[in-house]
């Protein structure tokens, strides 16, 4: 296997054989191949797509690149969720342990944040002490005592797909259906999963913007999935405004205390968290109906067992053991803070959720080149929903900045991304479908 031959091949839209896409991704784990033929294949296969059988060919060679894990003593059926990207997306911070609660065992292998993206290894660094890499023996002793683990890649774990993540979050190849699918499956496959749920954004703030390329999206991974023997489902949903009501890193992490805590009722977060749980539920056979999976998760969430779950798997992977408790003591603070303000009166009627992930980028919350180093303090809170409401000068948003100067320029674009209308828009369905 000739690097830049496959990559002329795929450039010229020839169909690849699979013994030659795992040459390729052998050698690319074996840093045989430079950044920019890695580079060069992703933006091939962005131009020019790849078969179903290329993708499962792709799929199965990241998740072979390194170990395949097992579950051996753990009479709980092994679940995740997946979610493609969005803003203020930090879903997986409260569904893993209410999932834990409901007798799942969740062994979540998270990523970093992809474009304009927030990445849930990016939010957990937020809290200090916090492993996010651990060992393998640490990773499985927290999913059998506890019940979940939120960690990165270890370096046995999808190798191939940690060097090529990278490269496409900055080389605009991150919204490729099959570099999607083959990143997102290689990693649940090497998990061992039994079963997955994933969530498909659509919308502005989402990779696919259509109902189309969403439904595309949704499929592949499907059908790559039960292909390979995990029970998988997808829901797509709504991302045309952040999910929650913060986007950030640290401030994602105490949106999603204050929901284990009972905070959040009644917000779209809360919709999906739940809507989530029960597939999750029912997908693993611990619910007959999603209505039932839902009451389950709901209970779990109500009486303090997932807050308690959450807790506990944070001590034991090093964090502070009071974090549920006092979230203000070990979170970092940014020093400025500067209210958004609405310029009239009228119904806050759209946003562009992308814009307000890049401002978040501006802020040095996230990343413009692989080595860039994050400021976890910084991002927007109070963020209030499309449909609200508001007067004159009303806070819309809260600006966390390292600098006033950076914090003005952050309130100027968000102030300028809403739309503020006469009359109240119409009302978006959070769940568009299901596959």
């Amino acid at each position: 296997m000739i690097p830049q031959e496959l990559i002329r091949r795929k450039r010229d839209g020839e169909a690849l054989r699979a013994e030659d896409i795992a040459a390729f991704i052998d050698a690319m784990t074996r840093e045989e191949i430079s950044e920019g033929q890695i580079a060069a294949f992703a933006m091939a296969v962005w131009f020019r797509g790849m078969t179903p059988a290329e993708t499962i060919a792709l799929t199965l060679a990241m998740r072979d690149s390194g170990d395949v894990l097992s579950w051996p003593g753990i009479d709980r059926p092994i679940a995740d969720k997946h979610s493609t990207g969005g803003v203020g997306d930090n879903v997986s911070l409260m569904l893993a342990p209410i999932a834990a609660a409901c007798g799942l065992a969740v062994p979540m292998i998270s990523g970093r944040g992809l474009g304009h993206t927030g990445g849930t290894l990016d939010k957990l660094e937020s809290i200090p002490g916090y492993t996010i890499m651990p060992d393998e023996a640490l990773f499985r002793r927290t999913v059998a005592e506890i019940g979940c683990a939120i960690i990165g890649q270890t370096s046995d774990l999808a190798p191939a797909d940690r060097r090529l993540y990278a490269i496409r979050d900055v080389t605009a190849t991150v919204d490729s259906v099959p570099l999607i699918t083959a990143s997102i499956l290689s990693k649940k496959l090497a998990a061992g999963l039994e079963t997955l749920v994933l969530d498909v954004k659509i919308g502005s703030g989402a990779f696919m913007t259509s109902l189309e390329e969403a439904e595309t999206l949704a499929r592949s991974l499907v059908d790559v999935a039960n292909g390979a023997g995990v029970r998988t489902s997808a829901l797509i949903t709504d991302m045309n405004e952040p999910l929650a009501d913060a986007a950030g890193n640290a401030v994602e992490v105490r949106n999603a205390v204050d929901f284990l805590r009972g905070q959040k009722a009644g917000s779209r977060l809360e919709t999906l968290v739940f809507a989530l749980a029960a597939e999750m539920l029912v997908q693993s056979g611990l619910a007959d109906t999603t209505s039932a999976g839902e009451e389950r998760a709901r209970e779990a969430h109500a009486s303090g067992r997932a807050a308690e779950t959450f807790g506990r798997m944070v001590r034991l992977l090093g964090g502070p053991g009071d974090l549920v408790e006092r979230p203000e003591r070990h979170l970092p603070h940014a020093p400025v803070e500067i209210p958004v303000l609405a310029e009239r009166d009228g119904w806050l009627a759209q946003c562009n959720a992308r814009d307000i992930g890049m401002a978040v980028i501006d802020l040095g919350g996230g990343r413009r080149r692989p080595g860039d180093v994050i400021d976890h303090r910084v991002g927007f809170d109070g963020l209030l929903p499309i449909g609200t409401k508001v007067a004159a000068g009303e806070m819309i948003a809260m600006v966390h900045a390292g600098d006033r100067d950076s914090g003005e320029h952050a309130a100027k674009a968000i102030a300028a991304n809403f739309r503020i209308a006469e009359e109240a828009p119409e009302p978006r369905s959070l769940v568009v479908n299901r596959i």
